[in-house]
């Protein structure tokens, strides 16, 4: 409990100190603020604006995510996705700020700098102490609507945001629309647009995630088949989420 702390106060103590001119800790009761007015400050334009917000739906949510993309080796002697696991905190409140576009530099820094505590770890923390700053957790399952392989889930069901601790329905499952390479494409993951599966299967947070943003989660060039083991690979990234019954414009409200 103590090194989980030690790595809590870390991530904090880092993003909360990157070139903040207001001087306000950016995880302390930042949460909750309406931005469905503020689709300008998702900035596509690293990518060659690749990707297009939607124009029917507005930004419901921002989450700074950290945690760890997963991979096998396949026959072909290179890694292949097979998952990811994260935990998201809502930055909602600081989409206007100085620190906003560059916030997932430093808590990648710190994250990279632990060894030995997991990222499962991290979130059995959270759940514990379950901070209003914790928006979601970000994993992978069972494809619902096949059956077969796997699709992303950012489940909210045990947010420190009360309107959706313990709502079955507080989550998104969600299908690749668009993959585009992110800027350093060797070492940063790509930036996706994820739409939502649809009916009863997909929950009612948002119709549409971009992650944008990434910092890390590359695995390495080569690996052997039969013979390296799977991976995990740090990463950062920011997910906006649009629309939703649940979050649509207007609903999250500020402390």
């Amino acid at each position: 409990m103590v090194a989980i702390s030690k790595l809590v106060s870390g991530l904090f103590t880092a993003a909360a100190s990157y070139t903040i001119s207001e001087h306000i800790a950016a995880f302390q009761g930042l949460t909750r603020c309406n931005i469905s007015t503020n689709v300008g400050q998702l900035n596509l334009t690293p990518i060659n604006n690749s990707l297009t917000p939607p124009t029917n739906t507005t930004p419901a949510f921002v989450g700074l995510a950290f945690g760890v993309q997963n991979y096998t080796c396949t026959q072909s002697n290179n890694f292949t996705n097979v998952g990811a696991v994260a935990e998201l905190f809502d930055i909602s409140c600081l989409v206007n700020s100085t620190i906003f576009e560059t916030i997932q530099l430093p808590l990648f820094a710190a994250w990279d700098t632990f060894e030995g505590i997991s990222i499962q770890d991290f979130i059995e923390f959270f759940h514990e102490v379950n901070p209003p700053e914790v928006l979601a957790q970000h994993y992978f399952v069972t494809n619902p609507v096949t059956g077969q392989g796997v699709s992303p889930k950012w489940d909210f069901t045990s947010s420190g945001n009360p309107k959706f601790f313990g709502n079955s329905n507080a989550f998104i499952i969600g299908k690749t629309k668009a993959t585009v390479p992110a800027p350093n494409a060797a070492v940063n993951v790509n930036w996706l647009d994820v739409v939502n599966v649809g009916g009863d299967v997909g929950g009612e947070i948002a119709d549409e995630v971009f992650r944008v943003d990434t910092v890390g989660g590359q695995p390495p060039s080569s690996c052997v088949f039969g013979q390296t083991q799977d991976i995990s690979v740090k990463y950062t990234s920011k997910y906006w989420f649009f629309g939703g019954e649940l979050g649509g414009p207007g609903t999250p409200e500020p402390f």
